[in-house]
């Protein structure tokens, strides 16, 4: 396999479907899914040439870390449905490449054994606000202690988007499977089917606090010394109020077009200013 395509064609022919779906699938119609891809494909390279090229430095750094190049791995649920080493396999091969791994807090390897796994990695922590604020709390103390060195919250599900077909396949995790950062009862029990739908839908409805607010951030700061970077930004006005909040952060996102189909392709935002 050679290219992104190649593993994706290999992943739909060797996965389930109740895992295929739920990795390849987007919001609703899927508009904003389509649009990601085709805005990449309506982008072209202007080169300049005669340049040194013998000698080329890709390195950046980020709040205190440094990685190879600035193309890091954002924070993606379950590993363990598409292979049995899961999280701890994405670990080792972005320290190996030199690059950032932003855990998911829906992983299916707990934080500490992804963390052992990563070693010397830079590795940053995903983090939804939960209806429990003390579970929230120690999924933050957990992170610190295991050596990630931010926090990246997700501001754009205050409820899981609409997925037609995770909904269709009444999607679950695997029974060998757990959300390993989870020991409580109403975590694990939230991914149980009770009704004909998603078991996902029914967990965030659970677990996942809708009145997160700017003043959430404000607590969260409280809890924790960690740089905080907000991802699922799509605006100038939400990047000004974090900038008022003091966020470190921003990670320009539309979740994949996993949460609210409609939105801009995230690499469009590029014409329009974030920032101050």
């Amino acid at each position: 396999m050679f290219s992104l395509a190649d593993f994706e064609a290999h992943a739909g022919a060797v996965l389930d479907k109740n895992a295929w779906d739920y990795y390849s699938s987007g919001a609703d119609q899927e508009q904003t899914l389509r649009d990601n891809k085709e805005a990449f494909r309506r982008y072209r390279l202007r080169p300049r040439f005669l340049r040194d090229v013998s000698q080329v430095d890709t390195k950046v750094q980020l709040f205190g870390g440094e990685v190879a190049f600035p193309i890091c791995v954002s924070p993606t649920a379950m590993h363990c449905m598409a292979h049995p080493d899961g999280e701890t396999a994405t670990a080792r091969a972005c320290t190996k490449m030199g690059t950032c791994m932003v855990l998911s807090c829906w992983s299916t390897t707990c934080i500490e054994e992804v963390a052992e796994a990563s070693g010397s990695g830079l590795r940053w922590c995903q983090l939804y606000i939960f209806r429990d604020r003390q579970l929230t709390r120690e999924l933050v103390l957990r992170a610190e202690k295991a050596g990630y060195k931010a926090l990246v919250v997700t501001a754009d599900t205050p409820i899981v988007g609409r997925r037609l077909a995770d909904s269709r396949n009444r999607f679950n995790l695997p029974p060998h499977l757990s959300l390993a950062n989870f020991s409580n009862v109403q975590a694990q029990s939230s991914l149980v089917i009770k009704e004909h739908d998603s078991g996902l839908y029914q967990y965030t409805t659970a677990m996942i606090d809708p009145s997160l607010a700017w003043d959430t951030i404000d607590w969260l700061r409280g809890v924790t010394k960690l740089p905080i970077i907000l991802k699922g930004i799509l605006t100038a006005e939400d990047t000004e109020e974090a900038i008022k909040h003091n966020i470190q952060g921003i990670l320009v996102s539309n979740h994949g077009a996993r949460q609210l189909d409609g939105v801009p392709a995230t690499v469009s935002l590029t014409h329009h200013p974030l920032t101050l």
